[in-house]
């Protein structure tokens, strides 16, 4: 049952072409030819900023270092938070076993 059945290979059936032979070609070595000189490339096209973009960069610029600080300080304040109530939560059980020993 838990023995896998191995797949007998099946005879081929009908006629069976013969191999062909392989003619072989001749090799002509390839002669590098030298490479076209490069054109020179186009002059660049200085970025004009206009008052309207500069104010919109400064506007973006604030708001990605506004979104960043406000993630950043929502994170420590979450780490402050847990930390206070994890020492609160060491005096409460450090206090319930001080009194549990002092009643023996």
């Amino acid at each position: 049952m838990f023995r896998p059945k191995v797949p007998t290979m099946p005879q081929p059936t009908g006629l069976i072409p013969r191999p062909t032979a392989v003619r072989p070609t001749a090799v002509i070595p390839h002669t590098p030819t030298a490479p076209a000189p490069l054109a020179p490339a186009p002059a660049r096209s200085t970025v004009q900023l206009t008052p309207g973009s500069v104010i919109a960069l400064v506007g973006g610029g604030t708001a990605v270092v506004l979104v960043v600080g406000a993630v950043l300080v929502s994170m420590l304040l979450a780490v402050a938070i847990t930390a206070a109530s994890l020492a609160i939560c060491a005096l409460v059980i450090r206090s319930l076993i001080a009194s549990e020993s002092k009643r023996r």
